[in-house]
């Protein structure tokens, strides 16, 4: 069996969410959805679950949930097969409510990349990179900066 990730996100609105997760390309799995819930398909190992605050509560009952518009609570990156259809994702999620580009596009010519934000504020970073030119830049892995 493949190893699955399923990404639990707290949304206001369960079928505005849905709605804007259709337009960008993700598919609703109608067995693990209602009114408190959408399964929102990315791949066949990767899932959205986008829950209504009150049901996303009962999995953290002694936690608040961030407001996403106001503290980032994470930043999830989805790889596309080209920089064309990272803009095609950022518009898509514009035009289905989103905000996009929270930030300035980045181009490293190895590695394009956007982001935009869900109805919500979740925060996501579509990008694609070329990996035989990204290995070309870094032979002996990608140097960081100490924090």
């Amino acid at each position: 069996m493949a190893k699955m990730i399923f990404v639990n996100l707290p949304v206001a609105d369960v079928a505005r969410s849905t709605a804007f997760y259709e337009a960008i390309g993700f598919t609703k799995d109608p067995r693990f959805s209602n009114e408190m819930a959408s399964a929102m398909q990315w791949s066949e190992t990767i899932v959205l679950m986008i829950l209504r605050h009150d049901f996303y509560k009962t999995f953290i009952p002694d936690k608040s949930i961030a407001d996403a518009r106001a503290t980032n609570e994470v930043l999830i990156a989805l790889s596309f097969e080209s920089r064309d259809a990272v803009d095609a994702i950022v518009d898509k999620a514009v035009a289905a409510g989103g905000t996009g580009d929270i930030r300035a596009p980045q181009d490293l010519g190895f590695m394009y990349g956007r982001t935009f934000q869900d109805p919500d504020g979740h925060v996501f970073e579509p990008h694609h990179m070329d990996l035989e030119a990204a290995m070309a830049a870094f032979p002996d892995g990608p140097a960081h900066e100490p924090a």
